[in-house]
């Protein structure tokens, strides 16, 4: 049976691998939980899946979670710390990461220098510290999975095969729900457009993110890292949904996976690798899916997808810069502070009043973090 701590369990990756262990109660066992401050589901989960430790991020919601489980045997732990605690427990195997934004880093540090396998859905982890990351996983001689359905797809795509094989990885995007806006259009975007997506059920941030192509280019910086710094990385806007990825070998051929557009096909191939379950999820019905369509992606409409291109060229702390700017920027446009458009500019302005210096320990990234969100503040006070 493995065991598994899970981070962010009241997202959408942690609902949904909460489904997942769910159905194969023989296979899997939860040990610890951690969530942000959604203390009436956490409680919820808590009760059913009576995890040994679970953990509040939100320090402020500690005695209203205690009130709500405080007859059963978990003990409750809050803050930063207490998510670290819940990614480093001796007794688990893996640990699952579904934690939105850079609050993921920590936790999956603590999880590799644990030696745990990390499953990993955090893209900021890699893309803000990529290369502190992988030093620590081949330190502790452990591994990182996929949970991205496009990394995922090429984490399959690639079993067995040698780098020197690869020509190119081939990610997919949907292009989100303005893919045939125009530029005028987008100019008088609203939230709640943002915020419906066309064929994924995801999170306020990831929606935004998605739509404003951003997540892709935070895809692009994790795959770089993930699959090979060198590796050529090309970006293809795939309507559909369907190819989750491809990849390219240097006899020209592409191998692609394909799939549904649900989460729990690549959650459950990283909490069952090597292995494949039944997933009693409906099958792809080819036959009924009409056209794929492809199309190349258009960096005057999504300006943020070549900012995080741009990112990775430069390396060092710009990507965490990158980063932070975004999550700024996007929830000011969530709070309405800022009109859709400006979101690009001001991640622009920012990066490009940064200085990068070279990642020499995990405080040089939390530095550059801390400094971009100030940054962003700034500059969207003066701009608004």
């Amino acid at each position: 049976m493995k065991k598994i701590s899970l981070l962010g369990s009241t997202g959408s990756i942690g609902v949904n691998t909460l489904d997942v262990v769910e159905r194969y109660p023989e296979k899997f066992k939860v040990i610890a939980l951690s969530a942000g401050s959604n203390i009436e589901v956490f409680a919820q989960q808590i009760r059913k899946f009576k995890p040994a430790m679970a953990a509040i991020f939100d320090t402020t919601k500690v005695d209203a979670l205690k009130k709500l489980v405080g007859d059963l045997k978990v003990e409750i732990v809050s803050g930063a710390e207490g998510a670290v605690a819940v990614a480093a427990l001796p007794e688990v195997d893996m640990v699952v990461s579904g934690v939105v934004g850079s609050a993921g880093l920590l936790p999956a540090m603590a999880a590799l220098k644990a030696g745990k396998t990390l499953a990993l859905a955090n893209k900021e982890t890699l893309v803000i510290a990529g290369e502190l990351v992988l030093k620590e996983a081949e330190r502790q001689n452990t591994r990182i999975i996929p949970i991205d359905s496009e990394h995922s797809a090429i984490f399959q795509a690639l079993n067995g095969e040698k780098p020197e094989r690869i020509r190119k990885i081939i990610l997919t995007a949907s292009g989100g729900p303005f893919r045939t806006f125009t530029l005028k259009e987008m100019e008088t975007v609203t939230v709640k457009q943002a915020l419906k997506h066309p064929n994924w059920s995801m999170g306020a941030k990831i929606t935004i993110d998605s739509s404003t192509m951003m997540n892709k280019g935070l895809e692009y910086i994790e795959a770089k890292w993930l699959f090979g710094v060198d590796t050529q990385v090309e970006v293809i806007v795939h309507a559909q949904s369907i190819i989750h990825s491809m990849i390219e070998f240097v006899d020209t051929s592409i191998m692609a996976q394909l799939g549904i557009p649900d989460m729990r096909v690549p959650i459950a191939y990283a909490l069952t690798y090597p292995d494949r379950f039944d997933s009693e999820l409906p099958s792809l019905d080819l036959a009924s899916m009409g056209d794929l369509t492809f199309e190349a992606p258009d960096f005057e409409r999504f300006p943020c997808l070549k900012l995080a291109m741009d990112a990775m060229d430069a390396g060092k702390t710009l990507p965490a810069v990158l980063n932070a700017a975004n999550e700024v920027a996007v929830q000011a446009f969530l709070d309405e502070r800022i009109p859709y458009k400006d979101i690009a500019e001001i991640i622009r302005m920012v990066m490009q009043n940064h200085n990068p210096v070279a990642l020499q320990e995990l405080q040089d990234v939390l530095e550059a973090d801390r400094w971009a969100r100030e940054e962003t503040e700034k500059t969207i006070t003066v701009a608004h």
